[in-house]
């Protein structure tokens, strides 16, 4: 009778964990589509379904600050781990995409953009021909074969009528007003000093040189986002939805952006953001504790974005068909081209800026990583792309301490994402 009565238990016990795993996980999928849904219907921006064998359908998201999760995850630590986890409910492929992302909300480095890293103002699109952007990086005259492989469009380039900030095309222009730029156009204003925008973004450049990981303008675009929203409380969820941290853990990252004299430099910068943008409806971001938490909550999930128009020349011309010698001509070139570039400009390749994306937020760092994210596109649009076979189950990591763009243009920010005890670190 004991041995029955045991088995019976045990069999129970496992019947409810297999249950409860299939019961999240299905949860998971509905959660994940309706967000889809929401987003597609909205026209806001999130996420494609990606092509080939993995889509949303082949996601689980785990939130383990919720008592809604799956609390049977075994398996990696994981249990007792804050914060959020992707994991493969489908078998995943080394080279398939994984998912495609659009930010919320993204925004150009202030230093990248003053020295005149020409990029689109909402999707970060490199607006310079790669010719151009080759002459500029060398600081001479230099023409490139193969030309009409450059994809830069000019005659789609448009401007803001009012404050003149440059766009690749009337959706981006028309997207931008929709979203934020109502709220942060400077109209006559862009060139006066006293302009409390201005002076925000002049004080960011003097506290946080290059090389840039993050932007002050990421937050006043959420800022500008919830103000001109007809519902604000959706987007202030929305935002809230990204993974916060306590305050001990708020000052080490807002440290690491802002160095040793932080607290000052931080309590100048609420002061000024505050003159900027203040709204009722946001008056606790504005709050020393709100604004910390906000600054965090950017350090925190900020993904670095790398655009160039010379790399996707790059890519354009390693896809030519062409005789042997000529393609060792080609590859010759370009070697030296980027030898060249790299002597006059060092590592500062590339258009850069920082975005919020939902999905790929919720991604921990793996010092070995299955996958990495990149952006082909380039603009803004994300694209997280298995870099061994994913198999069900496992969860989905990046390598916060990798490059964001693996191309022949060797530079892109690394993002200073969930300050974590790595053990990497420990050996710097």
């Amino acid at each position: 009778m004991i041995s029955i009565l045991s088995i019976s238990i045990y069999l129970s016990i496992y019947l409810s964990i297999y249950l409860s795993i299939y019961l999240s996980i299905y949860l998971s999928i509905i959660y994940l589509s309706i967000l889809s849904i929401i987003y597609s219907s909205l026209s806001l921006p999130f996420i494609w379904l990606a092509q080939g064998s993995s889509n949303l359908a082949s996601l689980r998201l785990v939130d383990f600050n919720s008592q809604n999760s799956c609390a049977n995850v075994t398996g990696g630590g994981i249990l007792g781990v804050e914060g959020k986890g992707l994991f493969a409910i489908q078998n995943i492929r080394k080279g398939d995409t994984i998912f495609v992302e659009k930010p919320v909300v993204s925004a150009q480095f202030l230093w990248n953009a003053l020295y005149k890293y020409r990029a689109c103002d909402h999707c970060l699109r490199a607006l310079e021909t790669a010719e151009e952007n080759a002459q500029r990086l060398l600081g001479r005259f230099q023409l490139l074969p193969h030309p009409e492989k450059c994809s830069i469009r000019k005659e789609l380039h448009q401007c803001c009528p009012s404050c003149q900030v440059a766009y690749c095309s009337p959706e981006c222009r028309q997207a931008a007003w929709n979203q934020y730029h109502q709220v942060l156009c400077l109209g006559p204003s862009k060139q006066d000093s006293g302009h409390p925008l201005n002076k925000l973004q002049e004080a960011w450049r003097n506290i946080h040189y290059p090389p840039e990981t993050s932007s002050i303008m990421l937050m006043a675009r959420m800022v500008a986002t919830v103000k001109q929203a007809k519902d604000k409380e959706w987007w202030i969820k929305l935002f809230s939805q990204f993974c916060n941290k306590t305050a001990n853990e708020e000052e080490e990252i807002i440290h690491k952006l802002l160095g040793d004299k932080f607290k000052g430099q931080l309590e100048v910068l609420r002061m000024l953001f505050t003159e900027a943008l203040y709204d009722d409806h946001l008056s606790k971001w504005f709050s020393p504790e709100g604004f910390r938490s906000l600054f965090a909550l950017v350090g925190t999930n900020g993904q670095g974005i790398g655009t160039s128009s010379l790399s996707q020349w790059v890519r354009a011309c390693d896809a030519l068909e062409l005789p042997t010698q000529q393609r060792e001509q080609l590859d010759a070139f370009i070697d030296q081209l980027y030898k060249d570039i790299e002597k006059e400009t060092g590592d500062f390749l590339n258009c850069e800026g920082s975005g919020l994306y939902m999905l790929q937020s919720c991604c921990n760092h793996s010092c070995l990583p299955n996958a990495e994210a990149s952006f082909p596109d380039n603009n803004f649009i994300l694209h997280l792309t298995a870099v061994e076979d994913i198999h069900w189950g496992e969860e989905i990591c990046i390598s916060y301490l990798d490059c964001c763009q693996r191309e022949r243009s060797r530079h892109s920010r690394c993002k200073i994402l969930h300050q974590l005890d790595l053990s990497i670190y420990l050996s710097i």
